[in-house]
């Protein structure tokens, strides 16, 4: 990724917890957390039946991770 492509937001200490709480994986960027929120709302929009299935794959990916 070149530094042009790269941005810097102002997010509140408690956003920032919540999206700590959010990793599936100990190295998993903001960004990477970011692209998932919103790779799941495209889907609740576009498919809201499918969404709690994708939701609850998520999940158990981070109750086998363990790591937070």
């Amino acid at each position: 990724m070149k530094n042009n492509e790269i941005t810097t937001i102002k997010i509140k200490r408690k956003t920032k917890d919540r999206f700590e709480k959010l990793r599936l994986h100990e190295k998993e960027s903001y960004d990477e957390i970011v692209q998932r929120i919103l790779n799941i709302l495209n889907v609740c929009r576009a498919n809201p039946e499918n969404a709690q299935e994708k939701l609850e794959r998520i999940e158990e990916l981070r109750r086998r991770k363990k790591f937070v």
